[in-house]
């Protein structure tokens, strides 16, 4: 008994290539996520790479960042993702797909009609030019049985035509199945049909104001005469003609957003891919919805049953004025075709094969890997034009152009043109695992190539930037500067105020001049006996003259005191004075104005802030000098109360007023008056020699003031070590020296740059970049 399974049928192998190409889908994507975080970490490191060559000053660092060409490592990353895209969605397919290829008007749309089942109400194919104007697809779907299928014959027959590969019979009749034709147009969105189909016209004619949007295309105006050339010229009637005076027939299929997808029946095809214009002179369209179409898909039943899961790709015609169409082309073979059957229909006047023959297989080499193992030559044999031997002698003569096979054909005729399929299709179910195992190979064997690239440039990156030596001998250097400039800034500030110590303060001499005044112009007695008399009346005194004279004494003491007090403001102005003496010497010979943005007095307290939160010693010198102060209050205010409680007495005793020549219990208003102005007079010239003797007091108070803090801050024990420590402190130093804020820049820019490296190193690894295990 024979249990042996029956050969597989060739839909069965083609469904069986295609389940075999899913398990990879998923690992290259992965391998798609991985290199993106590849050129993300690549683009951050180049991008240091090139400010980092500018800032490092060093000829010899600038060469070694010079000789890291990350940004053809870039290129690389981009082409092999592109690369790999592309192997990603042709294995993603659920179809092995076949292109049609030709220069326009060779009989593409004839053999795709053929091979289909379709007609021109699917597939126009008319003479006169190209009809097609848009990419389609058509793809393979029995959805039906044969409906005469003999049990007692079990092979398979179609327009008698046989595959003596699978086993199927020669001189068979295809009988018809029901006919099911689906079809999806995807068409254009506003922003898509700029930038792929406008757009394109602007860049290849020179035009530089592009449309932003769709109504600023249609309110553009073009003149009768724009461009120069006969190709240009024919380009620039296409953008003027075809798409903008034409545009209120098609925009309403335009709409933002995304490209989309509309389903329409099979008799509608024609009105969305075919161009047809007028015939006169000036060739005008008169169909216009294919302006709009982005691509077309059409499934149906192919004639021929056992054909699996193929598609057949229609690229429009090249070889117009349509932009566009070549990067249609290059894409489409890119991303969306396994073999390519390239059709000519020779002219049967001559023999030879044209340059533009040889320029479109270029073309198509660029985008398909492997062409010649990958493509046909069909040369189609028109009975009309009889050039049979034309296509015979361009079948020998093909040696410029490799592909597989050449065959000559009848595009138009099923028998003939199924033949021509039938060889392509065995070709495919044998060879294309071999060939796609090539092209993973092939990309995989590229990352690993960028790979090893990458490392080496990492390894050059790792030692373009070394770390700083010397570090501690130029801060040895620089301190000691500093130290002898600031110790000497200090001392010539000290023995400038020691010469001053003997002389008048001008702050403090003009603050008592100007109290002095004051005391004679509001002396704070009455001014007229009247208003002695007056106050004497009111109750508390009952015209007590002795009553109201005492009251009058101590409201003299108090208004003169008062008087006094503004003086106050002469010592403190010459103590702040000194304290920002020496806040210049520590900003500009201790350089440590950078350190806080505030001077005089506050800068001291600051830096005893400062020094405070780093427990440093010389936080004592600069808050005692900060907290000094010589004021009226502390050193001047007792002494010229003594003065003023001596002299101003509520009772004076009989001694005191025959000195002062002053009546001691005045009678009347006349000698109440009298006694004030005596005591007034008396009263402010004792305060005057007080405070005259007083006049050199804050230049003596500025001297020892300071010689106070160089003794904490310069000559206390460890103060050096303190000063060195404070100073060696990297966020300090970085601001007293330019040297150590180009060096604390250069320390950051080198971590930075380390991280940049070591991320890229963390992402190149060489095993997320493989997607076939068993290589």
């Amino acid at each position: 008994m024979n249990t042996s399974q029956p050969p597989q049928t060739r839909a069965q192998r083609i469904n069986q290539i295609i389940e075999q190409r899913q398990p990879l889908v998923q690992n290259i994507q992965q391998v798609e996520s991985h290199l993106a975080q590849l050129t993300s970490a690549l683009g951050e490191l180049e991008r240091y790479r090139q400010r980092l060559a500018v800032s490092f000053g060093e000829s010899e660092i600038q060469e070694k960042f010079n000789t890291i060409h990350l940004s053809y490592l870039l290129q690389q990353l981009q082409i092999e993702s592109e690369n790999l895209n592309s192997l990603q969605k042709r294995f993603s397919r659920p179809t092995l797909n076949i292109g049609v290829v030709g220069l326009m008007g060779q009989g593409k749309s004839t053999l795709l009609k053929t091979l289909s089942g379709l007609t021109d109400n699917e597939i126009p194919a008319l003479e006169g030019g190209a009809c097609t104007a848009v990419r389609s697809t058509i793809e393979n779907r029995q959805e039906e049985l044969l409906t005469n299928n003999n049990s007692e014959d079990k092979t398979v027959q179609f327009n008698g035509v046989g595959s003596s590969l699978y086993g199927i019979q020669d001189q068979m009749v295809l009988p018809k199945p029901k006919t099911s034709v689906q079809v999806e147009v995807t068409l254009h969105s506003e922003s898509s049909f700029l930038k792929e189909v406008i757009y394109p016209y602007y860049d290849e004619l020179g035009l530089t104001e592009k449309p932003y949007s769709l109504d600023e295309f249609a309110n553009q105006v073009f003149p009768e005469q724009g461009v120069v050339g006969a190709s240009n010229e024919e380009m620039y009637k296409r953008l003027c003609y075809d798409y903008h005076q034409n545009l209120r027939h098609y925009r309403s299929l335009l709409q933002s957003g995304n490209p989309r997808s509309l389903k329409i029946q099979a008799e509608e095809i024609t009105d969305y891919v075919m161009q047809k214009r007028d015939g006169t002179q000036q060739n005008y369209l008169i169909t216009f919805k294919h302006l709009a179409v982005k691509e077309v898909k059409i499934v149906c039943p192919f004639q021929n049953p056992d054909v699996g899961n193929i598609a057949l790709v229609d690229v429009p015609g090249l070889g117009d004025s349509k932009l566009g169409d070549e990067t249609l082309m290059l894409e489409t073979l890119g991303n969306e075709v396994d073999v390519v059957l390239f059709i000519k229909r020779p002219d049967p006047q001559r023999y030879q094969w044209q340059r533009l023959d040889t320029q479109l297989y270029d073309k198509a080499a660029q985008a398909l890997n492997d062409l010649e193992k990958r493509s046909f030559m069909i040369l189609n044999y028109s009975r009309r034009t009889e050039n049979l031997r034309a296509c015979q002698r361009l079948k020998q003569n093909i040696d410029t152009i490799q592909v597989v096979q050449t065959e000559i054909a009848d595009c138009s005729d099923p028998d003939d043109a199924n033949r021509v399929f039938n060889q392509v299709l065995d070709y495919l179910t044998v060879n294309i695992q071999d060939l796609d195992q090539r092209y993973a190979i092939h990309c995989q064997s590229n990352l690993q190539q960028l790979h090893q690239q990458i490392q080496q440039a990492l390894e050059k990156s790792t030692q373009a930037l070394g770390y700083n030596s010397g570090e501690s001998r130029q801060f040895r250097r620089l301190f000691e500067q500093l130290s002898q400039e600031l110790i000497q800034g200090l001392l010539e500030l000290r023995n400038q105020l020691k010469e001053q110590c003997e002389a008048i303060d001008p702050d403090f001499q003009v603050a008592v001049q100007a109290a002095l005044k004051n005391c004679q112009t509001d002396k704070g007695i009455p001014e007229t006996d009247q208003e002695i008399i007056s106050r004497s009346c009111e109750f508390e005194f009952k015209e007590s003259y002795q009553a109201i004279y005492r009251v009058y004494i101590r409201e003299l003491r108090i208004h003169l005191s008062r008087h006094f007090l503004q003086v106050d403001q002469g010592l403190r102005l010459s103590i702040d004075k000194v304290k920002s003496l020496v806040t210049d010497v520590l900003v500009n010979q201790g350089k440590l104005g950078e350190l806080t943005s505030t001077r005089g007095a506050d800068f001291l307290k600051d830096m005893a802030d400062l020094l405070g939160q780093r427990g440093n010693q010389l936080e004592l010198g600069f808050r005692t000098l900060w907290e000094f102060e010589f004021s009226y209050g502390s050193v001047l205010l007792h002494l010229i109360r003594k003065q003023l409680d001596e002299i101003l007495q509520s009772d004076i005793d009989l001694s005191l007023a025959e000195v002062f020549g002053i009546l001691p219990d005045p009678s009347n208003a006349s000698e109440v008056l009298r006694n004030l102005e005596k005591l007034h007079e008396q009263a402010v010239a004792a305060c005057q020699e007080t405070l005259n003797s007083w006049l050199t007091a804050p230049s003596q108070a500025r001297y020892y003031m300071v010689q106070e803090f160089i003794d904490l801050v310069i000559y206390a024990r460890d103060m050096k070590r303190e000063w060195e420590i404070f100073l060696s402190d990297e966020d300090v130093r970085s601001k007293v020296w330019l040297e150590f804020k180009e060096l604390e820049t250069r320390k950051q820019d080198q971590q930075n740059w380390r991280h940049a490296v070591a991320r890229v190193a963390t992402v190149n690894q060489a095993s997320a970049m493989m997607f076939i295990s068993d290589l």
